[in-house]
């Protein structure tokens, strides 16, 4: 109970009881799926409240804003931290010392506003038959992502953080667990093309990861967040890709 609580705490601006980076929190990588359910219900609430009064393409600018004040922007503050890094060394110490530095920099800058406005277009162009599907698995099966990317790859810093934490706590056992939540969600909700959509998801978040982790010498939080940030947006993408070609 304590590691699901420690979830909505670290995902969210739910105001629980504080965990510390030890062992709850560590725990709470089984619940990430789950605490994105969640956040997608509200997302996909919020959508069908707001296109009561507003039109379509204030709805979405507005659904992404409710999106980054319910994560604090955590994870799209990790993807500005990566952008800035990337382009910031030559090697994987420099880019570490780049990220580190609370500075947003040009590429940061540039990174996040491309990414808000694939995310916006995503929205714009989604089908209505496919929309509460999308909102609601898109931070699932991006927070699933993280936690195959935690287990997954190692850690690049040293010393004892939030990220080693995580890193130390999580478990196969618990990534199973969220494994078979975004199963679940997946073919409850799409049925075959939802678990084609989690495949193609995992594809996107293995190439990201691979990339970062051959740049940095390993995975950070900071790129926890980018992954996630990625296949967010990737969900957006594949859906109707994939829904289409199981139509032919």
């Amino acid at each position: 109970m304590l590691s699901v609580l420690a979830a909505f705490q670290f995902l969210t601006i739910a105001p629980l009881r504080r965990a510390s980076p030890g062992r709850e929190i560590g725990q709470s990588v089984a619940w990430f799926p789950l605490v994105g359910l969640v956040i997608g219900g509200f997302l996909y609430g919020l959508d069908r409240l707001l296109e009561l009064a507003f039109p379509q393409i204030l709805v979405n600018i507005l659904l992404i804003v409710a999106l980054i004040v319910v994560t604090r922007a955590l994870h799209l503050d990790g993807f500005i931290d990566t952008c800035d890094g990337l382009a910031g060394g030559n090697s994987p110490e420099a880019r570490l010392s780049v990220m580190r530095d609370s500075r947003v920099g040009a590429f940061g800058v540039v990174g996040a506003c491309s990414l808000i406005l694939l995310l916006f277009v995503s929205l714009m162009v989604l089908p209505e038959a496919y929309r509460m599907e999308a909102l609601v698995l898109m931070p699932a099966i991006s927070r699933w992502t993280m936690v195959y990317a935690i287990l997954a790859y190692s850690y690049a810093r040293k010393g004892q953080s939030l990220g080693t934490a995580f890193k130390e706590g999580a478990g196969w056992l618990r990534g199973v667990a969220a494994t078979l939540i975004t199963v679940a969600a997946c073919v409850g909700l799409m049925r075959l093309e939802g678990l084609a959509v989690m495949a193609a998801a995992w594809l996107v978040s293995l190439l990201a990861a691979t990339y970062l982790s051959r740049k940095l010498g390993g995975l950070t939080g900071d790129t926890y967040g980018a992954i996630n940030e990625v296949v967010q947006v990737s969900v957006l993408i594949l859906i109707p890709l994939i829904t289409w070609s199981y139509e032919i």
